[in-house]
């Protein structure tokens, strides 16, 4: 027998975290390197051999055994696993799934599925998982994400644009900001560490690139924000409370209209509402006036500050970036909605470099300019079922089966949902109050979920399929916000018994009669040939010619020249250029300071113009118990919880650690590295303290991402800041996540 290794393979592949070299011998991956066009390569990549590998991964079908003797729901979680044959568990879940549509309706199974999955275009779990579900009768779904829900909702009422549009297709480019921004105001920052990813991947990352060239050229960039990590190296920092941005919003607003610096030309002629909004900021509607001196106690800013910001914003040409996180808040829709008025008042809205961005920094590609090639997307079908929740309010749903609930000027009552299929997520680990979810978790009939790896939504499901990771099958990768074309080779076999999520669900749809229905006849050779086929066909209408099938599978990946130099207009400049040509989307044509529609709902938690409303939880109302305001920001090792199943394996990675001010720490007796208790009335967790000057007092930074393994009465051992947070939409309009709205306490373990 001989001793020699298997030859060592070479191949690129695509993440949402970029590009990168896969090394591998055999069946297994051994290493990782950056790619050579990637000038600022991350390091996330560096576990995914440990993390393919883990001793985590799902290795065959398994059955919660519980449910499979008594359909017992209550011991979800803590309840042990028999693995089966993969006949009799697709057997078992097609019979359910069968069951429960005839017995209840589709409008009693939940497919929202919410998750990043991977980045490949066929093989992405969540559109999988939708084409199966609507080609058996439908499901329920989702609206929006964790991450930009509450901004979906309220934007449109404003600038009349679908806000992930505006975000992705329709803001300035870096090359624009540098070229022609003078102060750049970024409440909530621009972090080069949520950069790191982007849905469908980001191959160079620049983010930090950028921000060195904004300092060559003396562009005055402010952080405001509770973090100074939070804004590149470089960046000024102008440390706030949370939650308390609307404030200093509405305190720079009445700075330029006390001292008559109001564009009021360019709200004449491209806005609606400043009369009805101007009452209030002037406080002649409520009796306080929205001065520096009435914000300064609650965002913790200086008030002469408050003041020189203001006059340098109507001085320069001045962009105004809001980060997504601010709207992860109880009244999230309102510095959204704030920050748009203050950059009419200032009426650079429309200019290059001027006006307001949202989300840059928070994924890689925004800031990117290229030209949009649409395709490769499979085709989910339609759903029969037309009930609709919003994303994050799945807890209230398990718990409240036909109570009604608000969203966006609707009212509808909840679905009693009976079973839930979850592909290409973890709940588990993005939810708000996991003690919460886990008691909702237990109210469904059947919860069935495919999954690579033994996660906390895994654990709490009745039966579990095996599904590869994006390196056991092949794909493309590609997204219109960047220019390379990526062939995603099969790198090693499938671990274990592991199958792709379209031969899951080919098995479940030929088990319920609809199996032509989903394949089309197609398998996975086919399938990609087909999608792309069309993407090129598209492309070249576009006038970009792509490589065929087969050249690209030889080539491993292609740029492509769509990257523009010089972007296209926006459409707030053509809307600046021509207010009636291209007039927006909204009732009136133009920008809305103040919405009739909004104010039509009638909601006190989102009114008619955009007011400052305290959250229930935050310094303001900070008790003994929970004197601490607790901020979730994104990892820095991974993307949300992705590969956390090798990382928590690394010496001292676990717990999570928290950052805390010296002047917090000290009182507590609370030295740097040491371990501590983080708790409030809702759950507790553990984590090791970082003490630093780079975090506000009274403000308190956990990361997200470790995977939840405790419960009401036991400390989640690994440190997942979502046992404190509070399930609370953040209004009747938006509905979305409230993650940055919780008060905590630190005590020494």
């Amino acid at each position: 027998m001989s001793d020699e290794l298997p030859p060592l393979r070479t191949k690129v592949t695509t993440s949402h975290w970029g590009a990168f070299v896969v090394h591998a011998r055999g069946d297994l991956i051994i290493g990782t390197s950056p790619f050579q066009h990637d000038p600022e390569p991350n390091r996330i990549p560096d576990i995914i051999p440990q993390a393919v590998h883990h001793h985590s991964r799902v290795a065959r079908p398994a059955i919660r055994k519980g449910w499979l003797a008594t359909r017992d729901r209550l011991a979800r979680g803590d309840d042990a696993h028999v693995e089966v044959p993969w006949d009799e568990a697709l057997d078992l879940a097609a019979s359910e799934i069968d069951r429960v549509r005839k017995a209840h309706g589709n409008e009693a199974i939940f497919g929202g599925s919410y998750g990043w999955a991977s980045a490949g275009r066929f093989h992405h779990a969540p559109g999988q998982l939708h084409r199966f579900l609507n080609t058996v009768g439908g499901y329920v779904g989702a609206f929006g994400s964790y991450s930009t829900g509450c901004a979906q909702a309220i934007m449109p009422h404003v600038f009349g644009l679908p806000f992930l549009k505006y975000t992705y297709s329709s803001q300035d480019s870096w090359e624009t900001i540098a070229a022609h921004t003078e102060t750049l105001v970024m409440f909530g920052g621009v972090n080069p560490k949520n950069s790191q990813v982007s849905m469908g991947g980001v191959t160079e990352h620049e983010t930090a690139t950028w921000f060195r060239r904004f300092q060559e050229r003396q562009i005055r960039c402010i952080n405001i924000g509770p973090q100074r990590t939070d804004a590149p190296q470089g960046c000024e920092w102008m440390p706030v409370r949370p939650a308390s941005d609307t404030a200093l919003m509405l305190a720079l607003a009445h700075v330029i209209e006390d001292e008559a610096l109001t564009d009021k030309a360019f709200l004449e002629r491209y806005t609606v509402g400043f009369d009805r909004f101007r009452p209030y900021l002037m406080g002649e509607t409520d009796g306080t006036p929205k001065t520096p001196e009435w914000a300064a106690p609650l965002c913790g800013v200086a008030p002469d500050d408050i003041r020189a910001l203001a006059r340098r914003m109507v001085e320069t040409r001045t962009l105004i970036t809001v980060a997504w996180s601010l709207q992860r808040a109880e009244h999230g829709e309102q510095p959204y909605w704030m920050s748009s008025v203050l950059a009419a008042m200032l009426g650079q809205i429309g200019l290059p470099g001027g006006g307001v961005g949202y989300g840059y920094g928070a994924i890689g590609g925004i800031g990117k300019s290229m030209k949009r090639l649409e395709g490769m997307t499979l085709d989910q079908g339609r759903n029969p079922v037309d009930k609709v929740i919003p994303v994050a309010r799945i807890a209230d749903m398990l718990l409240n089966p036909g109570a009604d609930f608000d969203f966006n000027g609707q009212r509808s009552p909840y679905p009693d949902i009976r079973l839930v299929y979850w592909a290409g997520g973890n709940p588990f680990h993005h939810h708000q109050d996991l003690n919460r979810l886990h008691e909702a978790w237990k109210t469904p009939e059947t919860i069935i979920v495919n999954e690579p790896w033994w996660t906390s939504t895994a654990k709490r499901a009745d039966i579990v399929f095996p599904a590869t990771t994006s390196y056991e099958r092949e794909d493309v990768g590609r997204t219109n916000m960047d220019d390379f074309l990526f062939h995603m080779p099969r790198i090693i076999p499938p671990v274990g018994e592991a199958r792709d999520d379209y031969e899951i669900f080919s098995g479940l749809a030929r088990r319920m009669g609809a199996g032509q229905a989903f394949t089309e006849g197609r398998d996975v050779e086919a399938w990609l040939r087909h999608l792309y086929a069309s993407y090129a066909d598209t492309a070249a209408r576009s006038g970009i010619e792509v490589p065929d099938f087969d050249t690209l599978r030889e080539r491993n990946w292609v740029r492509l020249p769509i990257k523009t130099e010089t972007p296209a207009p926006s459409f707030l400049s053509r809307f600046r250029d021509d207010p009636h040509g291209h007039a927006l989307d909204t009732p009136s044509g133009r920008i809305e300071i103040f919405s009739a529609t909004v104010d039509g709902f009638d909601y006190e938690d989102c009114p008619g113009h955009p007011v400052w409303l305290p959250p229930r939880e935050w310094l303001g109302t900070a008790t003994a118990r929970a004197p601490l305001h607790m901020v979730s920001p994104q990892p820095g090792d991974k993307l949300h919880s992705q590969l956390e199943s090798a990382l928590a394996d690394v010496p001292g990675a676990r717990p999570e650690t928290v950052v805390i001010n010296p002047a917090d720490a000290e009182p507590r007796g609370i030295s740097d590295g040491d371990l501590v208790n983080v708790h409030n009335d809702r759950g507790a967790c553990h984590a090791r303290s970082k003490i630093s000057e780079a975090i506000a007092p009274g403000v308190v930074a956990l990361p997200t991402g470790a995977w939840f393994a405790g419960s009401t009465d036991v400390p989640d051992p690994n440190g997942n800041p979502n046992v404190l947070t509070l399930d609370l939409g953040t209004s009747r309009l938006g509905q979305g996540c409230s993650a940055h709205t919780a008060l905590v306490e630190l005590s020494k373990l």
